[in-house]
């Protein structure tokens, strides 16, 4: 016969632990014998050691009543549909996992493959995160609002690429976002600009209505907005000076 703390130690388990399985009526706990004690069998270890194995393989508590008492084909039963469960479980863990991992970057899930990777190109082409985030943002805007206008937003990253010209420029734009509005290198790309909107047929890098990101962004950057009215300044001079026939 053994004592608690001998069951334990031959099962592997706290004293804690036996004492709880007694609580949850897991495990019987026998009466005291004449000296105060409780004396533990031989089966009360060998149910206590499948009690402990049972909860190691994950099995929950309240159905490990059941199958201590399972006859050998109603256990190995119980255990085919343990099984089941868990591969359930796992391959819904593993669905989370997938998406976590999506997570980790956001825009998979909200954003069509060919933008992501337009996003992931700029990165690439040293475009600082607070502008791909902008643009991200953008594209989120302009989709939800007018579908064309976003597909044409795609047309016209790709066709920046290859432009080495217009690349040197955005990645001015977007390093003069923290600049002083004052700063001389301000004035120098705004002539810089100016010059490629001309040799492009007056294109203008400022909508006619601006989203709210687009005004978030004039918002946070005085030196963008000083460039974009400038440039806007500039195309009424030139419209002026030469009147629509």
């Amino acid at each position: 016969m053994l004592t608690i703390g001998q069951l334990a130690a031959t099962a592997g388990v706290t004293v804690r632990t036996i004492r709880h399985y007694h609580q949850i009526g897991l495990l019987p706990e026998p009466e005291r014998d004449a000296s105060g004690y409780r004396r533990y069998g031989a089966q009360a270890a060998v149910d206590l050691i499948r009690i402990r194995t049972l909860a190691g393989a994950g099995v929950p508590l309240a159905r490990i009543e059941v199958l201590l008492r399972a006859r050998p084909t109603e256990f190995a039963a119980a255990i085919t549909d343990l099984d089941a469960e868990l591969r359930g479980r796992i391959e819904q863990l593993t669905e989370h996992r997938r998406r976590i991992a999506e997570l980790a970057s956001g825009e998979e899930l909200v954003l069509p493959s060919e933008v992501v990777d337009i996003l992931n190109r700029l990165r690439g082409l040293g475009i600082s995160e607070q502008t791909v985030r902008l643009e991200r943002d953008l594209f989120i805007l302009t989709q939800a609002t007018d579908p064309s206008a976003a597909a044409q937003w795609i047309r016209d990253k790709r066709a920046g690429f290859e432009d080495p010209e217009r690349m040197r420029l955005y990645l001015a734009c977007d390093q003069s976002i923290d600049w002083d509005p004052r700063d001389p290198r301000v004035d120098r790309l705004i002539d810089d600009l100016e010059i490629w909107e001309i040799a492009h047929g007056g294109r203008t890098s400022r909508p006619e209505s601006p989203t709210p990101v687009f005004s978030l962004i004039l918002k946070e950057s005085p030196a963008l907005h000083r460039i974009l009215d400038a440039l806007a300044h500039r195309a009424d001079r030139r419209r002026i000076a030469v009147p629509d026939n």
